[in-house]
């Protein structure tokens, strides 16, 4: 099984798209092609903001167990 990209190697990838698909946007000569560059730059920009929000909850859960370790301690004492 393949193992997941790191966080900053895949945001680096969605910023490349992202780049990509501005690029792409400039040649778009009709509304379903204008059209379409919406959708996937929406979609690309919400993987950003997904992958942003799972570090934020990632470092949450961490503060998280850290105080409940301290109240454990504390109550242990």
């Amino acid at each position: 099984m393949e193992k997941h990209k790191p966080s900053d190697e895949m945001i680096k990838e969605l910023d490349n798209l992202l780049s990509k698909i501005n690029a792409m946007e400039i040649v778009a000569s009709d509304d379903f092609q204008k059209n379409s560059i919406k959708i996937m730059r929406a979609l690309v920009e919400g993987q950003i903001h997904s992958i942003n929000e799972f570090g934020h909850l990632k470092k949450a859960i961490d503060l998280l167990t850290l105080q409940l370790f301290d109240v454990q301690n504390k109550v242990k004492n």
